[in-house]
């Protein structure tokens, strides 16, 4: 029994998928399949039967492999990190999740500063949407990520970050600069660039297609976008408009020919926040990361 295959196995059974698995362990779903192939052959016996097309169950030895997973991969995280500690190393694996934006413009300058004091960490950074983060903190599959405070459900933690606007994204000269207060009626007027309609980017339906339904506006949406950057590019070259969440301030985003026309009377203020699960104790090594997004000690965790 090797270690891989405990580790395939293990995040296998606990999310009942090999797609979700997959993501998580960074293999191929035709890798994981072969370790629990290989698994069973040893044991010789039948650990997951396929209910469907979808829906995996364990078998009584599966859901004793399981247990027996779950406690060894638990006892070898802790002994790891109590070696570290008692050889007096900045070492272990610090595992971050955040959407693309935040990690393009915001984490490469903090992420040199933590690999020159931190070189013996192990990083394990994901690009995920905002839920995808949330549901990866929930599961206890990264140490702590990054995402729009309003997005975070009451049982998870949240230390904000940076303060964020919603805006409506122009090209630069476009007759909404020009108007003052917009309205969600006036940018109704336009082809709009939204994410696509799918549950992973609530913030079209909530925020947007809602107020305009209540209000009873016709808009028409000429293209879906999944990222801001690709959004912006369309943008800048007169297709349509679009909505984003930016950071007040940020230098980069003067370099664009865009403008950005603050919608403050449409939708509150927000933040890009720290998310990590209640109750969860960091090693100092993970608090240090956290100290210099922010600027300042984490005196303790919320």
């Amino acid at each position: 029994m090797e270690w891989q295959q405990i580790i395939g196995f293990y995040q296998v059974a606990r999310l009942g998928s090999f797609t979700k698995a997959a993501a998580v362990t960074l293999r191929t779903q035709s890798a994981l399949s072969q370790q629990i192939k290989a698994l069973e052959e040893e044991l010789d016996c039948q650990l997951l039967e396929r209910i469907g097309k979808r829906t995996l169950r364990l078998t009584l030895v599966g859901e004793r492999l399981f247990i027996f997973s779950q406690a060894i991969l638990e006892r070898y995280d802790d002994f790891t990190e109590e070696l570290d500690k008692l050889k007096g190393l900045k070492k272990g694996r610090l595992r971050i999740a955040a959407p693309f934006t935040t990690l393009y413009h915001l984490f490469p300058q903090t992420l040199r500063d933590y690999t020159q004091e931190f070189p013996h960490v192990q990083l394990v950074i994901l690009d995920r949407s905002q839920q995808n983060v949330i549901e990866l903190v929930k599961n206890g599959d990264i140490d702590f990520g990054l995402a729009l405070e309003s997005e975070v459900p009451r049982d998870l933690s949240t230390l904000r970050w940076k303060e964020v606007e919603t805006v409506v994204m122009t090209p630069a000269g476009h007759p909404l600069g020009k108007t003052g207060r917009v309205t969600l009626k006036q940018i109704a007027r336009y082809p709009l660039i939204l994410p696509p309609a799918s549950p992973r980017y609530r913030c079209r339906r909530t925020l947007l297609e809602e107020r305009f339904q209540k209000l009873g506006i016709d808009y028409h949406i000429v293209m879906e976008s999944s990222n801001v950057e690709l959004s912006s590019l369309y943008v800048e070259m007169g297709l349509g408009i679009s909505f984003a969440t930016v950071v007040k301030n940020l230098p980069v985003l003067e370099k664009r020919k865009l403008e950005f026309i603050p919608l403050g009377q449409v939708f509150k203020p927000d933040h890009i926040a720290i998310v990590t699960r209640k109750g969860k104790i960091l090693d100092s090594y993970k608090r240090a990361f956290i100290d210099k997004l922010l600027g300042q000690p984490v005196l303790a965790n919320n």
